[in-house]
């Protein structure tokens, strides 16, 4: 093809423009299907996202809400109680400073009988048998018939107690008008004569009498409160003794017997002058309506509730509908005293109710149960939040109680906006989703019409490119191309013009070239050749190198016969080094009696290290030798040679080293090392820190400031353990280090054996410990035995 032919398109199925088409296209078509399916999968992500977010950030709202209307509510019920006790401990401060002040009782009672005669004057009922005051006094004063005396009178004592008791006319009215709503405020005497006053003025006695049949006869406290006088005398010994630190003590919901409501007593006990007796008590009613008025006005959402129970169970307030949905039943508890309200959700007919936790581990915790309502399972959130304990009082010893308030609301009304909020969420996604889908559809249609468009003047260029290179295979070196273009494809033209030129400058010096290309690798071959008996002779005699030096290692450690040779101790080493040449050092030497037994660790390992080891060693005899017994003198010497041949080798390297001197049934440590253990003939192991006697050798010219030493008892039996951090620090497959408790406890096991035994013992530890890892240090370990 010359260069003013022009190329014959064609678009068949193997043409290079349908396959351009076909690969331009199905790319293009890739990219918008897989960028249009990442479009589509953010916005389901981003709305699941959404839906998440809103739905913790509602879900959390509405809980905190729940949490926060539960805690408000308990407040006000504490209040409410509160209040109660304030106006409680006033009435029995009143009267606690009567029997506190006896001159001022006495003033008081005969000011008032002499005032209100109606007051302390009571008139015998022959019907009753019991004397009571007649209507017309701020309070009624009931006086029963075992305190009366042959003439119906009340004993002098009674008498006494009447006009003590009378300064209540004075101060019950004003705390019942005041404060909280109270049914009644009220004085009731001391076990031995428990006269009962009470304002405002009621058929008292008659009542009882109605109501309690017997109760004339009886001992009031035990017939009507059986267990709680009790426990106020023990108080009275022991005020630790109180469940909570309060006199204040609450009765458990009852029907009242004067107005037949469900009221709530408190009692404040008063005490003798000398604080070792009851002296009777202050009190105060409530009725249940005011506690149930805080809780049935709970109104969560549109059917959400509250309920007020015991820690028993037993439920004081709820609204009726509150009742049924959480199945409760109500009954009437006691034959005897007070008559108690038994509504208790472990008899709920719903399980999930009966199960409730009412501890403490449960307060203020969003518990998720289900409720059967019409043979459906609804779901239902329920909190309970605990008030402030108090002394409870219920046919027994007084004893703590903790009430709880129970809030509970349908997840569906509380959950109703979140459920609203996902919905919205879901309508705009799917919106999204169809104009997205729109959008990559109509993108498709541009990209492919502009494909073929184009498809024709790019392929124009490389359908030249075609025809020209059959003509080079036919070896027409002559053919050249001419595309007008100057893109890519031009450009491509342009070097297919020059890479033909240069084929037909190559082919007529072909031969030259291949000449002179065998000459060069001919000559390179030569060099490699040199260069690998080179590195081989090197290998060899470095090898060589290594093995004499790793032979004088192991020639100058003590042999087997010096070991057994010692009169008072065996001692058993075993050194493995990490390569050809170890780092550690540990050596034996006996000058005489002088015996010395020294352990140590070069900086890493090789051949640098394996000769700082033979420096020490031979500083080490030769100081044993001239009879160097001061231990800090021996290391102080050692260590100025050593930093001075250091110095000179101009190495980085320095060790760690210590020093056992033995001398009958003790040896004296020097120098700083890894920790000795010692290991008592019972099995018990002493860890000996080594960092404070001394300073690593070769790392400072001067270090005896830094030596010191320690005596160490070493008696028959026991046994000493030396070694480097390559026992330590040994891993197994997992990365866990051998360690000194593992080394400690194996050194224990096997401490009754001989030193070579025991030497045996830790070493198949080890080993059993390292099992196939690679070993990276090298490892010594010294047993030393005391005969």
């Amino acid at each position: 093809m010359n260069a003013d032919s022009e190329p014959k398109l064609r678009f068949g199925l193997r043409s290079f423009r349908a396959k351009f088409v076909l690969v331009v296209g199905g790319a293009v078509l890739f990219d918008l299907l897989v960028s249009g399916g990442l479009a589509l999968w953010n916005v389901q992500e981003l709305s699941r996202d959404a839906t998440s977010e809103v739905g913790e950030g509602l879900t959390r709202a509405n809980q905190e809400y729940i949490l926060s209307y539960a805690n408000s509510t308990a407040s006000r019920v504490d209040l409410l109680l509160d209040r109660v006790h304030g106006d409680v401990k006033t009435l029995a401060g009143v009267l606690q400073g009567q029997i506190d002040d006896p001159a001022r009782q006495e003033q008081i009672g005969t000011s008032l009988a002499h005032q209100a005669p109606d007051s302390v004057n009571v008139v015998y009922n022959p019907q009753g048998g019991w004397a009571q005051n007649l209507p017309g006094a701020p309070s009624v004063v009931s006086v029963w018939g075992y305190l009366l005396g042959p003439d119906h009178r009340p004993l002098p004592v009674v008498q006494k107690e009447i006009e003590d008791s009378a300064v209540l006319d004075l101060v019950a009215p004003s705390l019942l008008a005041g404060g909280s709503s109270k049914l009644q405020m009220y004085f009731i005497g001391p076990k031995q004569w428990p006269i009962f006053r009470t304002a405002p003025y009621t058929d008292q006695a008659q009542t009882f009498d109605r109501l309690y049949p017997g109760h004339n006869k009886a001992d009031f406290w035990e017939f009507f409160f059986p267990g709680i006088y009790s426990s106020w005398q023990q108080w009275a010994g022991d005020p630790t003794s109180r469940p909570v630190a309060d006199d204040i003590t609450q009765t458990a919901p009852y029907t009242d017997a004067i107005t037949g409501k469900q009221i709530v007593s408190f009692f404040a006990p008063l005490w003798s002058r000398d604080r070792k007796n009851v002296a009777g008590i202050a009190g105060a009613d409530i009725t249940l309506d005011q506690l149930a008025e805080i809780v049935e006005s709970v109104k969560i959402a549109d059917t959400g509730f509250g309920f007020l129970t015991m820690s028993n169970g037993n439920v004081v307030a709820i609204n009726p509908g509150g009742e049924a949905i959480i199945g409760l039943t109500s009954s009437s508890g006691g034959t005897q005293g007070v008559t108690g309200l038994e509504r208790t959700l472990r008899g709920s007919t719903q399980p999930a109710i009966a199960s409730l936790p009412l501890d403490r581990n449960n307060d203020s915790v969003i518990q998720h149960i289900m409720l059967d309502q019409q043979g459906e399972s609804v779901p239902y959130i329920v909190v309970l939040k605990m008030l402030n304990p108090t002394n409870l009082w219920s046919s027994g010893p007084v004893k703590l109680e903790a009430m709880s308030l129970g809030i509970v609301v349908p997840e569906r009304e509380i959950y109703a906006s979140l459920f609203a909020a996902q919905d919205s969420i879901s309508r705009a996604t799917n919106r999204i989703l169809l104009y997205q889908i729109a959008a990559i559809a109509f993108s498709l249609l541009i990209v492919f019409a502009a494909v073929v468009g184009i498809s024709k003047r790019i392929t124009a260029g490389l359908s030249a490119l075609a025809g020209a290179a059959k003509q080079l295979q036919a070896k027409d070196y002559s053919v050249r191309v001419s595309i007008p273009t100057r893109d890519e494809v031009g450009e491509a033209g342009a070097a297919f013009n020059r890479m033909a030129e240069q084929i037909s400058f190559h082919t007529e010096n072909l031969e030259q070239l291949v000449d002179d290309r065998t000459r060069e690798l001919e000559g390179a071959n030569k060099e490699i050749s040199a260069l690998n008996d080179k590195l081989r002779d090197e290998n060899v005699r470095l090898g060589a190198e290594l093995a004499v030096a790793k032979h004088i290692q192991m020639m100058v450690l003590p042999k087997a016969g010096e070991l057994e040779a010692l009169p008072q101790v065996e001692i058993a080493a075993y050194m493995r080094p990490a390569d050809e040449v170890g780092g550690d050092y540990y050596d034996v030497l006996q000058n005489g009696p002088h015996l010395k037994i020294g352990i140590g660790d070069v900086t890493g390992h090789g051949l640098e290290s394996g000769v700082l080891m033979l420096m020490v060693q031979s500083v080490a005899r030769a100081l044993q030798e001239a009879g160097e017994g001061d231990p800090r003198e021996f290391l102080d010497r050692l260590n100025r040679a050593i930093y001075k041949n250091i110095e000179r080798t101009n190495t980085n390297k320095h060790l760690s080293l210590a020093f056992l001197d033995f001398r009958d049934e003790r040896v004296t440590l020097s120098g700083q090392h890894e920790e000795v253990l010692v290991v008592r003939g019972d099995g018990d192991v002493e860890r000996i820190d080594t960092v404070d006697l001394g300073l690593p050798v070769g790392l400072e010219k001067d270090i005896k400031p830094f030596i010191a030493t320690r005596d160490i008892p070493f008696a028959r039996g026991d046994v000493i353990v030396l070694h480097t951090d390559g026992v330590t620090e040994a891993e197994n497959s997992e990365g866990k280090l051998f360690g000194l408790d593992r080394l400690s406890k194996s050194a224990s096991e096997h401490h009754g054996g001989s030193a070579e035994e025991i030497k045996t013992g830790i070493i198949e530890d080890l080993m059993a410990h390292i099992g196939t890892q690679k070993i990276h240090d090298d490892i010594t370990l010294v047993i030393m035995r005391h005969r």
